[in-house]
């Protein structure tokens, strides 16, 4: 069985099944390879081709994958250490 979930415009989850509870979790401290792109790009990523806009990020993951970040999420999710 496939349980699916909807996000809810209030932020809020709507799912055809109980989910279990939810948990509190943090990001494990690690350094990941990033840079601010100055210009519009396209990134082959696992998921397929992504878009990211000028003032993006390009993040290479701990498995060397990579992937764009919203420059908005990467300001709240991460922080330039160097």
């Amino acid at each position: 069985m496939t349980i699916h979930i909807k996000r809810l415009s209030d932020g809020g989850m709507s799912a055809d099944a109980e989910l279990p509870p939810a948990q509190r979790a943090v990001k494990k401290p690690i350094p990941l390879e990033v840079r601010r792109m100055p210009e519009a790009f396209t990134v082959e990523t696992l998921e397929g081709t992504m878009q990211g806009k000028a003032g993006d990020w390009l993040i290479t993951g701990v498995d060397g994958e990579v992937y764009p970040c919203d420059a908005d999420i990467f300001a709240r999710t991460y922080e330039v250490v160097g």
